[in-house]
């Protein structure tokens, strides 16, 4: 398992919510994978989750929605 660069919990694979305040509107992506530290709570996204997250942070801007809540699709 890898450690928390943090407090040094374990780090494991889970899930949490990212949410975005666009001023105009809010996101909110449901079930989002990420490593999670057992002891201190802090969350980690890879990468290629990162960049999904932000094409749907861009489409809702350009739509101006004022709130979406999605639910994460790998």
């Amino acid at each position: 398992m890898e450690k928390c660069p943090l407090c040094g919990g374990e780090k494991k694979q889970g899930y949490t919510i990212y949410s975005v305040d666009l001023n105009f509107g809010v996101v909110v992506v449901k079930k989002v994978p990420a490593m999670i530290c057992s002891q201190c709570g802090e969350e980690w996204i890879d990468s290629k989750t990162a960049k999904k997250l932000e094409n749907i942070v861009n489409s809702a801007r350009q739509t101006h929605s004022e709130l979406e809540v999605l639910s994460f699709q790998p």
